[in-house]
């Protein structure tokens, strides 16, 4: 059954659909983990359909501003995901943590052994079987405008603006991250500008957190979804990680893949 949007951007549960055992799957694939302390590494992606944010530059643009994808039971997502090789799996989106049958997919691929990796912007906090918490937390520079429109089409931005920056930064729900979880602090960088604000989002974690952050779980990946995208910043975030004594991270199935879908 094809998956809707609402204004917030969640998913349109249809009548004949239980929330609570199905999600809205935009794509399952197998493939390298592009990002992260784990690149390189084979994962079984599982991407949902449906975010809470609007990111002008979305790498996932049919999970967000005109979301495709289909309503799966979870038992049907388990199999799939079985029938694939290896032990590492990445709940990704879209945003997956604002569909609450996400735990209940989580803590059963924990029950089979798998190593779970939650990519999430860090809006919505989920008590589930995480392995590591990827939190993206979204810099102003990510908010779209008419100067900076969704990279993937013509979207209407009417209303995202003013919602996307309302929501993008939840402290509270990234607190409760990373103290319940390993985790990793990816910020996806424009240039130099961006470095303020990821320096104070990094010391206001740090402040209202529990437990320490090093600087080694702050990474900083370079905007851009194609290779010559890739090629105008991946240099200037090398050298930013370099001087600020952050992580880089590399985009390896962009490197590879360039933008082809299921990658």
């Amino acid at each position: 059954m094809p998956v809707n949007a609402t204004v917030d951007g969640e998913r349109e549960v249809p009548e004949d659909i239980d929330a609570a055992e199905t999600l809205p799957v935009n794509e399952l694939f197998h493939s390298l983990q592009g990002e992260g302390k784990l690149a390189g590494v084979p994962s079984t992606f599982v991407r949902t359909s449906g975010c809470n944010l609007r990111c002008w530059f979305c790498d996932s643009y049919h999970t967000s501003w005109e979301p495709t994808g289909a309503w799966r039971d979870l038992d049907d997502v388990v199999a799939a995901v079985e029938e694939r090789p290896g032990d590492h799996v990445v709940l990704t989106g879209g945003e997956p943590t604002v569909h609450g049958a996400s735990v209940d997919l989580l803590d059963r691929l924990s029950a089979r052994g798998y190593h779970t990796t939650v990519e999430t912007n860090g809006t919505v906090f989920r008590d589930a079987a995480i392995d590591l918490a990827s939190l993206s937390p979204k810099l102003a520079t990510s908010t779209p405008s008419p100067e900076r429109p969704p990279a993937g089409g013509d979207a209407n931005i009417d209303g995202w603006a003013d919602r996307h920056e309302e929501r993008r930064l939840d402290y509270d729900a990234m607190s409760r991250y990373v103290e319940a979880y390993d985790t990793q602090l990816k910020f996806v960088v424009t240039g130099p500008d961006d470095l303020p604000e990821v320096e104070r989002i990094v010391e206001c974690l740090r402040e209202t957190a529990g437990v320490p952050i090093p600087d080694g779980d702050v990474l900083l990946m370079p905007e851009g979804t194609t290779r010559e995208e890739l090629e105008s910043t991946r240099r200037v975030v090398a050298d930013l990680a370099l001087e600020h004594g952050y992580r880089y991270t590399p985009r390896v199935h962009v490197d590879i893949w360039n933008d082809a879908p299921g990658t």
